[in-house]
């Protein structure tokens, strides 16, 4: 073996980041590493690069023991890695990115020629034909890749890491990234891929393993694994679990007035075009794999992301919703998964937190009166039930279910029509998990509609009246009634394309 690396192991406070995984990369092959977030993949990497010094557990490059103290000697163990976004200087040309640090001099100079030959013949191998001595940021992200593992092959030549390397490329761009990874394979290096698309992983690599929670799950062949299989590895579950579910109700939810009605909204490398209908008082469920798209249909939506093509329409008429700002107006709420960096504000108290929604609707110019936003933020503390000893506590100090509870009170505040949770469980305790999860229904038996985006199946398939389920950036499948179940969701997305996904 190429690479072998035994009973890693890293623990930060509080998490066991990695638990004795071992992992094996042979020359001339294409690795998967697979995982959901948090399963240590990253972490793994930083371990094998240098960036992470590890706590137990042996890697052996070649037959010999080796520990990188730093990225840089990792390069010169011949270790090298091509993060999705490309750590090369946009702002420098071609030339000096791939030469940076080993300039061709002349009597103490840069010797400007010489470097682009040098920098013309690394890329000569990729099939690449482009001016050097132009700015790289001047070219596509597939082109600064591609730069960008010329560099790492030559700085290193034995590992080659790409850690999420399509996730901002087209369908072409993919491709002739593809072609260089396989020409690398074919010249006896070993790469590891990174990837959340099952497509590539099948139709790139040899092997694969899968990591979740820190623990390696199973190594295998790609030809010997069908998907099912292995997004069961992925997510801990069988496809044939039994799962205590909710009683839905289809026929209510198809018979419910439709409120909004988008039509092909998308973003070009983010999400294809979708239509979506909403109707009164539902929920809508998202389901797929970490990176299958399901936030960014979210911010598509809520005009995080603009998008590109694509309408909205209620009954009035259209909607505008290209921004944040549009969208409150629209009626539109969204609660981000990221409540400590993109929800909530840590330093603020709860009263403030709560207020700042209906305050940005009104503008900064007619603040809302003090005794208004102590009305306002004692009535949802005792509504949703927020533990805190008074309204003014900064929210920094509440437990992760108390803080979602403010960042939903926030929007209740507002009376939206349509209101995003994305991940609206994540990060919180048993107790307040159930108690999320009765509100989302306590708040569309009132008539208020929702999106809700979760990683857990079974939350999905308890409060959602149908699912809609992502593959690879695109909205293949929308399971209604009966088919809003695990086994469903799982189906879908290990079929193997759309039409697929329709027929099963």
């Amino acid at each position: 073996m190429l690479l072998t690396i035994r009973s890693l192991s890293k623990s930060f406070p509080g998490t066991r980041a990695l638990d004795a995984v071992d992992f094996d990369l042979a020359a001339g092959e294409v690795h998967a590493l697979l995982g959901e977030n948090g399963a240590g993949k990253s972490t793994l990497i930083k371990c094998l690069t240098g960036a992470y010094s590890r706590d137990a557990g042996e890697i052996r490059l070649d037959g010999a023991p080796v520990s990188p103290a730093s990225t840089s000697e990792a390069q010169e163990l011949g270790i090298g890695t091509v993060y999705q976004e490309v750590n090369l200087l946009p702002n420098l040309t071609v030339a000096q990115n791939l030469t940076f640090g080993r300039e061709p001099r002349r009597f103490g100079l840069i010797d400007g020629r010489a470097q682009a030959d040098m920098a013309r013949e690394m890329l000569r191998g990729y099939g690449l034909d482009i001016d050097v001595t132009r700015d790289l940021g001047s070219y596509s992200v597939a082109v600064q890749q591609v730069v960008a593992i010329a560099r790492a092959v030559a700085l290193s030549g034995k590992v080659l890491i790409l850690d999420e390397p399509t996730a901002s490329l087209d369908a072409a761009e993919v491709r002739m990234l593809f072609d260089v990874v396989r020409d690398l394979r074919d010249r006896g290096l070993g790469i590891v891929f990174v990837s959340h698309f099952l497509d590539q992983v099948f139709e790139l690599c040899d092997r694969l393993t899968v990591l979740r929670n820190g623990q390696k799950i199973t190594t295998e062949r790609v030809a010997d694994l069908d998907r099912v299989k292995l997004i069961g590895h992925m997510l801990g579950r069988e496809l044939d679990d039994a799962i205590e579910t909710a009683e839905h109700s289809p026929a209510a939810a198809q018979e419910a007035p439709e409120i909004l009605r988008f039509e092909g909204i998308g973003r070009a490398g983010v999400v294809a075009p979708f239509d979506l209908s909403v109707r009164r008082g539902e929920v809508i469920g998202l389901a797929g794999l970490l990176g299958s798209g399901r936030t960014e249909s979210a911010e598509l939506l809520f005009g995080v992301r603009t998008a590109q093509t694509g309408t909205a329409r209620d009954a009035d008429g259209p909607v505008a919703h290209a921004t944040p700002r549009e969208a409150v107006r629209a009626g539109f709420g969204f609660a981000p998964e990221d409540r400590k960096t993109d929800g909530i504000v840590a330093d603020l108290s709860v009263r403030e937190n709560i207020i700042l929604a209906m305050q940005a609707r009104r503008g900064w110019t007619r603040p809302i009166p003090r005794a208004e936003q102590a009305r306002l933020a004692d009535e949802y503390i005792a509504k949703l039930d927020i533990r805190t000893s008074d309204a003014e506590k900064p929210i920094g100090e509440l437990s992760g279910g108390n803080q979602q509870k403010v960042v939903l009170a926030r929007w209740l505040a507002m009376n939206p029509r349509f209101l995003i949770l994305d991940e609206p469980t994540r990060g919180i305790d048993v107790g307040a998990h159930a108690e999320i999860l009765r509100l989302i229904r306590d708040m569309t038996d009132a008539g208020m509609s929702m999106l809700v985006i979760s990683s857990e199946f079974d939350e999905l398939v308890a409060a959602a009246d149908r699912i809609v389920v992502l593959r690879d950036r695109r909205h293949t499948r929308e399971l209604t009634g009966a088919e809003v179940a695990t086994d469903e969701i799982v189906r879908a997305i290990a079929a193997a394309d759309p039409r697929e996904a329709a027929a099963s």
